[in-house]
């Protein structure tokens, strides 16, 4: 592929590429906290007490 066949973003869209990629990754950490307490509350105390 020839380099003036390639669409170069503007700071614009490079701006909004990164809000839009920092808004993901927040929502995929608030995703995993969310599961993480969710079978932490399911699992109770007795998660922690288990043989090695």
């Amino acid at each position: 592929m020839a380099e003036e066949d390639r669409v170069t973003p503007t700071e614009k869209q490079l701006r909004a590429r990164r809000r839009r990629s920092i808004a993901i990754a927040l929502a995929l950490a608030a995703f995993v906290l969310l599961v993480y307490l969710g079978s932490l509350a399911k699992l109770g105390p007795a998660l922690f007490e288990r043989p090695l």
